[in-house]
């Protein structure tokens, strides 16, 4: 089941050098479920504030943030903690793989926090990394992988708990445009077979061409929202080795 996301007039600010900056200005925004959002804007903008809002991993100073049926500002510490768990994936720029473990060993890291058996996990694994092509580079550790394999051990990590949204942090930002573009097949496929809410955070209008829509941000307020004609990517053709 998919999960829309609301914002009601969400504010947020951080104070640098005794000074207070207001990121987020009382934003209104309304994202549908199963939708593959780009979300874009000049460099201070807001955007990452917005995403790591959206996921649980900060708190805004006021409004309401609602992902599917649940109003995240609400939860507790320890709440938020098991809701981000059950509900979210997150993929970001850096792999943040360990480099000790072999790709399955990475992509079961969050589920040892679900109760589930080790055969559970050992399965769930596989199907995630299955579903991003790498099933068959299970063992392997991440030097023994490409960039653009490291990144889709990351989505299979994400995406191993079944979460209802997947937020992501420029995650082709070190990847060459081959490798991007496998890549951003994978999180096409993701939201078109599975039905995944995706909000990706980029400055690359060809990556954000993935996506259904674009939001555009600027100086903490809604610009505009538009449809995008999609590049079709094909997530079994890639280039990439």
């Amino acid at each position: 089941m998919s999960a829309p996301i609301t914002l009601r007039t969400v504010t947020k600010s951080y104070s640098r050098g005794g000074e207070t900056l207001r990121v987020l200005d009382e934003l209104d925004l309304d994202m549908d479920g199963g939708t593959f959002y780009a979300l874009m804007g000049p460099s201070g903008s807001g955007k990452t504030t917005l995403l790591n809002l959206v996921g649980g991993l900060d708190h805004s100073d006021s409004g309401i943030i609602r992902v599917g049926d649940e109003d995240i500002n609400d939860l507790n510490g320890t709440e938020l903690a098991q809701w981000r768990a059950e509900n979210i994936g997150f993929v970001f720029q850096g792999f943040n793989l360990l480099p000790v473990l072999s790709a399955r060993e990475n992509v079961e890291l969050p589920l040892l926090l679900a109760p589930l058996s080790k055969a559970q996990r050992r399965e769930q694994a596989e199907r995630a990394l299955d579903l991003v092509g790498l099933k068959d580079r299970m063992n392997h550790k991440p030097r023994e992988l490409s960039g653009g394999q490291e990144q889709r051990v990351a989505i299979a990590r994400a995406i191993a708990s079944d979460p209802k949204v997947i937020l992501a942090d420029e995650p082709t930002g070190d990847l060459d445009r081959d490798t991007a573009d496998a890549v951003l097949a994978v999180l096409q496929q993701l939201n078109r077979e599975l039905d995944k809410t995706i909000l990706m955070v980029t400055h690359d209008p060809q990556a954000a061409s993935y996506a259904s829509k674009t939001i555009h941000l600027d100086k903490g307020k809604l610009g505009r929202i538009e449809e995008n004609h999609t590049i079709t990517g094909d997530a079994n053709n890639s280039k990439e080795n």
